[in-house]
């Protein structure tokens, strides 16, 4: 499996500073090996090492593509997590193939900072080679939150005491937010109020997930639920 590093040239593309190191020291590239390249707006390229050093590897574009946008937007608003849950959390999001993370401080999110999700969702669209990189949006309180709902064609908000399942209510969207809470839940009045601009409450299960766990578990069924996988 080629290894893919995002660039600022999609057209003349080479690596420089960490992912040139990464290339060179870590994985001990060789002139003549083949990686892909991404803009991370789609855009990519097979690409063959021309030359390499810890500071800059020279390319030659072998062939080069452009990924269609995926029809529809699937996008958390991702309550801050304790802070050693936020890498986890972001991985799991951009694997599942979320479109853009809104980070929310939520009444009781123990969490306080977003500050590297941005670098968190780089590095997760590497691994699990993503052309399109997920937005991640500055942070929101509550009150931006309820604004950003009324831009979507459906909200569903995952919590505990829901009645209904997420598949009973998805439907297909051209945009969709998920709403998920944090450890110690989404407050009975944030609840309301999520409610009152459209969202609709949805269970996942019966067991109940990890704030970190349950953005990838709702993605993945609201896909698989609208056909997108």
């Amino acid at each position: 499996m080629l290894q893919l590093f995002f660039v600022d040239n999609i057209q003349m593309p080479k690596l420089i500073g960490d992912n040139a190191h990464h290339a060179d020291r870590v994985l001990r590239m060789k002139s003549g090996e083949e990686l892909l390249v991404s803009d991370g707006e789609g855009s990519f390229a097979r690409c063959r090492v021309t030359s390499i050093t810890k500071k800059e590897v020279e390319l030659e574009i072998i062939e080069s593509g452009k990924e269609s946008e995926p029809e529809a937007e699937i996008s958390v608003l991702q309550a801050l997590p304790k802070s050693d849950r936020s890498r986890e959390t972001v991985e799991l999001l951009t694997a599942a193939g979320v479109t853009n993370i809104y980070p929310w401080q939520a009444a009781r999110s123990i969490g306080k900072e977003s500050d590297k999700w941005r670098s968190y969702s780089i590095e997760a669209s590497k691994q699990s080679r993503r052309f399109f990189i997920p937005k991640v949006k500055d942070k929101l309180n509550t009150e931006s939150a309820l604004a950003l709902c009324k831009e979507y064609d459906q909200v569903l908000i995952c919590h505990e005491s829901a009645m209904q399942k997420l598949t009973e209510v998805v439907k297909s969207a051209k945009r969709t937010l998920i709403i998920i809470g944090p450890e110690g839940g989404i407050s009975e009045e944030e609840l309301k109020e999520f409610e009152k601009v459209g969202g609709k409450s949805v269970k996942l299960g019966r067991p109940i997930l990890r704030s970190a766990h349950a953005g990838i578990a709702a993605i993945s069924a609201v896909s698989a639920a609208m056909e997108v996988w």
